[in-house]
């Protein structure tokens, strides 16, 4: 080879580059599920996504927080059960078969389907931290 560019012109007709066999596989994007091509070892197709997975993965173990206003009282929005008979009430601290005082649960409401009270963190499956604004 008598210069760089007779090397070159000797290498581009004995050397046709071959794609790779992943130059046209696609991939979805495990967070907002569209398809992108990926560039390199790339999982996400924006960086938003890769933040956003990034943020579901910190906060996984995070307890929720759970915000009540100082001006609400806390009592007709708690959830207690009774010790003896099982029976559950909102914001009713003796129970009304036993006559003895309920334990407290936490914080919660009324099932909407079947109107039984029923605690946020039975909801949720995990650790509910209540702040006050």
């Amino acid at each position: 080879m008598c210069s760089a560019a007779c090397y070159r012109a000797h290498f581009e007709l004995h050397h046709t580059a071959v794609p790779s066999c992943h130059d046209s596989v696609t991939m979805t994007c495990p967070v907002c599920q569209r398809s992108f091509t990926p560039v390199g070892r790339q999982k996400f197709c924006t960086d938003a996504c890769r933040a956003a997975a990034y943020r579901r993965r910190r906060d996984a173990n995070r307890p929720t927080t759970l915000t009540v206003p100082n001006t609400q009282p806390r009592r007709p929005i708690t959830v207690y059960e009774c010790d003896n008979c099982g029976n559950r009430a909102l914001g009713q601290q003796r129970c009304p078969d036993c006559s003895t005082f309920m334990r407290k649960i936490g914080l919660g409401g009324e099932c909407p389907s079947c109107g039984d009270p029923v605690a946020v963190t039975e909801l949720l499956a995990q650790e509910v931290t209540i702040t006050t604004t």
